[in-house]
């Protein structure tokens, strides 16, 4: 069952993934070689801590961790670990906050130094991938229209859609229905309405869409070993034009101007 949302509720789910992103922008800045990820994961438990808020996914199914931590193959669901960063990696940051009963979720893939050019157009694409979909979470549409939206951008520029996870609703529950995919058809789903609030969450892998889980029980990584790159927002639907209640902007301000090619995609 979909469960809409009143404005305020919005509003709560809006602090919450508010700070989810300057979570995310704390993180931004330690992110550089030689950190583990489970260096970054104290960071981030820390801060959302001290503002008033608890880690959604640290305790959720058994998770260790306060973020989800998934460098170059890894897609999803990495454990925050002993891992240390190296130069020319990517690392999907993915974190979750509760709040006044309020989730909020959001992701962002960072380049770790220097970068290969066609690592970083995937990262751009995915980015990208994410926007288009969410210019088509408006009231009146489908949720079809968003999945194809994503899938039609990143399958046009080389790169693979993983099928096998989805986006979400957002509220009192970290995962609520609908489920999001990233690929489907324009027109099919369920009808888009005012008060509903999904996570828009594409994961786009430079080789093949296949995946697979590995031993620990939570880590996702391409079939492949071809990198992976994964972005997020919570947005509310709303008639014209979507409204996203988390936030990139700190995330840019923490980066000081670095990759500039991954913030060129903006509502």
């Amino acid at each position: 069952m979909i469960h809409y949302k009143t404005k305020e509720e919005i509003e709560l789910i809006r602090l919450s993934s508010l700070l989810v992103g300057r979570t995310l922008a704390a993180v931004a800045s330690e992110i550089k070689p030689g950190v583990t990820t489970a260096a970054i994961d104290k960071i981030a438990e820390t801060f959302i801590m001290d503002h008033g808020g608890k880690p959604a996914f640290k305790g959720y199914r058994g998770f260790p961790g306060t973020l989800c931590v998934s460098p170059n193959a890894q897609v999803v669901h990495g454990i925050p670990g002993k891992y240390e960063l190296r130069d020319g990696d990517i690392i999907s940051v993915d974190c979750g906050v509760v709040m006044n009963g309020f989730y909020g979720d959001s992701a962002f893939t960072f380049p770790v130094g220097e970068v290969k050019p066609e690592t970083m157009k995937l990262l751009r694409v995915t980015k990208e991938s994410l926007y288009k979909g969410i210019a088509k979470a408006v009231a009146g549409g489908r949720l079809g229209d968003i999945s194809e939206a994503v899938q039609s951008h990143a399958e046009s520029n080389g790169f693979s859609v993983v099928r096998d996870l989805v986006g979400h609703g957002v509220g009192k529950n970290l995962h609520e229905e609908p489920e999001v995919p990233n690929y489907g058809r324009k027109g099919s789903g369920p009808k888009l309405a005012e008060g509903l609030v999904i996570a828009i969450e594409p994961m786009i892998n430079m080789g093949k869409k296949s995946i697979h889980q590995e031993r620990d029980g939570w880590t996702i990584t391409t079939s492949d070993g071809l990198p992976s790159a994964h972005y997020e927002h919570t947005i509310a639907i709303r008639e014209g034009k979507a409204d996203i209640l988390s936030s990139f902007v700190e995330i840019e301000q923490a980066l000081k101007g670095k990759y500039p090619e991954i913030f060129q995609e903006e509502l």
